[in-house]
């Protein structure tokens, strides 16, 4: 039975933890290590892990918050280096179904691929798709956005396929992945930090990432990010969503060069600057326009 590491990030997560850990100590496939890297919670997140009695949790505390990449990389690294043959990096945002991992584990070993994703759906809105698969698009800078999202599930998706992208919000992983393509990249503070990583996974070749479709799983959107924010009952993108997803959409394009990228570069400029204009959940004020501007701009030279 392979040894499974789980590798999550906690960041003032009090309020999704307790479901998580229930969810985690009911799997069916009992050899596996809990890896709980903490980016210094002010809330009673440590509180609660100092409370299980489970002895396959391990926590790592960080005493400043230190991003996704980078805390991602301290799970990995501790889980190779604890003998674990795959590591399912995951969202403690999250609740899911007693047979996750041996599930996942079963069509990978059967279909042979190196990483496996489940269909993710909403958890206020448990028939609607969240993720059902994905694949890089050129034409939007190599964004790869999510199949079926907000769709009702009514089993559109459900054939077992390769795909080209899958949310580190549930991704299972051999070490041979990390060992062949290297770790997360830790100049991304959040996102694009899975987009890098599986894009490298693609140009490399080697290893091969299916979708299977038939697992529950459900997703607390947007409740650790906070990316979005309440104003005067109207809701706008908050402003380290902006700042994050500009300069690192840059950057990773800046990673993949060629004249494409860098003409996509010089078109999101001027498509950010409409955004701010047309878009209703974007704020209007100078402030804003600022923040857009200076993250394009961070990204330029990150």
């Amino acid at each position: 039975m392979d040894k499974i590491a789980l590798v999550t990030i906690t960041y003032n997560s009090a309020d999704v933890l307790r479901p998580f850990l229930d969810c985690v100590w009911k799997q069916a496939h009992s050899n596996l290590i809990l890896y709980v890297i903490d980016n210094a919670s002010s809330d009673l997140t440590l509180s609660i892990l100092k409370n299980e009695k489970d002895n396959r949790l391990q926590v790592v505390k960080n005493s400043k918050n230190l991003g996704v990449a980078v805390a991602n990389n301290q799970g990995i690294r501790k889980a190779i280096l604890d003998g674990c043959d795959q590591l399912l990096i995951i969202n403690n945002d999250v609740e899911f179904e007693s047979s996750l991992i041996e599930k996942l584990i079963k069509i990978q070993i059967k279909d042979k691929s190196s990483l496996v994703s489940p269909k993710i759906m909403y958890y206020d809105n448990p028939n609607q798709i969240w993720y059902a698969g994905s694949w890089f698009i050129k034409e939007k800078g190599y964004v790869p956005l999510h199949r079926g999202m907000k769709e009702l599930d009514e089993g559109q998706y459900n054939e077992i396929i390769n795909v080209e992208y899958a949310p580190t919000c549930c991704l299972l992983v051999k070490k041979e992945v990390f060992q062949d393509i290297g770790l997360m990249d830790e100049k991304y503070f959040v996102y694009f930090d899975d987009t890098d990583f599986l894009y490298r996974v693609l140009r490399d070749g080697r290893h091969k990432i299916l979708y299977y479709p038939h697992v529950e799983f459900y997703h607390k959107v947007g409740s650790l990010t906070k990316s979005f924010e309440k104003d005067e009952k109207k809701i706008y993108r908050g402003n380290f969503f902006l700042q994050q997803n500009i300069k690192n959409h840059i950057y990773f394009l800046k990673k993949i060069g060629g004249l494409f990228s860098y003409a996509f570069i010089a078109w999101l400029f001027l498509k950010n600057n409409i955004k701010f204009i047309v878009n209703p959940q974007i704020r209007k004020n100078i402030s804003t326009w600022l923040l857009i501007n200076k993250s394009y701009f961070q990204g330029l030279i990150k």
